[in-house]
């Protein structure tokens, strides 16, 4: 007896808070100013929402100098550094913030630290943009660690006072082994006053490690420059998928894949729309998979306020 196929499909996936409020800070913003309405680099990691953005009237540039002089401008999910801020100033620009506030948290760590004269030890990837925001908020103190193999490049002033924070969309598992070797190092090395690595990407891992062992293909749907869903498809490998794919749309899965496979399991990054997902299920269930039992590991309930100056006015008692 041939065993059934199926799809096993992670619960949570997708959309988390902060993404949920950066996208409906641009749309907001689209509907209370018009079109266009500036976003400084992608509002979220995630080809789809950019695209759909964009078609509403939203114009992404790379920096606010390309922004005229007086416009609307949203900072983007990941967050950006003083001097952004300071650039956007100069030019007059009405600036809308859409950092998630799990990131604003880590700022307010480093300036906290810095204040303190630490020297702080920021794991994360380099060159992606949380990363320079929260680099820039004390670029004399803040030294980026990529990864446990540039643990032996690290020199700090006075080892009694340092201190790891983190990007908050990386792998659990590689940053505790990033810590580990840190530690080993500076044994006085600090921990963070709260976790950094967000909610939803520690639920979207812990999912994932969930399924993995049970499926021979792991479809992880995100974009490429999407570090959480790129950490996804690291994490099902690692936990016995015997492959994984990380794909922006159902039309870019190769048939081949499913070669002699029973068990397709599916997830998605923390800035990708559902639709997307359902895409995916569509396009399995032609080739026989239409069978979907849902892994659930968690329940997310937290949501975010907009920015301040997209919340509706309060009526007069």
């Amino acid at each position: 007896m041939v065993d059934r196929k199926r799809v096993l499909l992670a619960e949570p996936r997708g959309y988390c808070a902060g993404v949920d409020r950066a996208v409906e800070t641009v749309e907001r913003a689209l509907d209370k100013h018009g079109a266009p309405v500036y976003v400084r680099k992608e509002i979220v990691h995630n080809r789809h929402v950019v695209e759909t953005l964009s078609d509403r009237g939203a114009v992404f540039v790379g920096e606010t100098d390309e922004v005229p002089e007086g416009a609307i401008v949203v900072f983007s999910a990941h967050g950006v550094s003083p001097e952004v801020h300071r650039t956007a100033a100069e030019r007059s620009l009405k600036t809308i913030d859409a950092t998630c506030p799990l990131v604003t948290k880590v700022h307010q760590e480093a300036k906290r630290f810095a204040r303190d004269d630490y020297d702080i030890l920021l794991i994360g990837h380099e060159g992606h943009e949380e990363v320079e925001g929260t680099a820039g908020e004390a670029p004399e103190h803040i030294q980026l660690v990529d990864g446990p193999d540039h643990v032996d490049d690290v020199v700090v002033r006075d080892e009694s006072k340092v201190i790891w924070l983190s990007q908050t969309t990386l792998s659990v598992d590689e940053t505790m082994e990033t810590v580990k070797r840190l530690r080993t190092k500076f044994p006085l090395l600090e921990d963070p006053p709260s976790d950094d690595i967000c909610y939803a990407t520690q639920n979207r891992q812990v999912a994932v490690k969930a399924m993995a062992p049970q499926c021979e293909l792991v479809i992880v749907v995100g974009s490429k420059n999407s570090s959480n869903s790129v950490r996804l498809v690291e994490v099902a490998l690692q936990n016995g998928a015997s492959a994984s794919h990380l794909v922006d749309y159902a039309r870019e899965i190769d048939p081949a894949w499913l070669d002699g496979v029973t068990t397709v399991g599916v997830t998605s990054g923390a800035s990708v729309p559902e639709v997307l997902v359902r895409g995916v299920l569509d396009f399995l269930s032609e080739y026989g998979y239409d069978t979907v039992d849902t892994v659930n590991t968690a329940n997310e309930t937290l949501t975010f306020a907009l920015p301040r100056e997209l919340r509706p006015a309060r009526t007069a008692k």
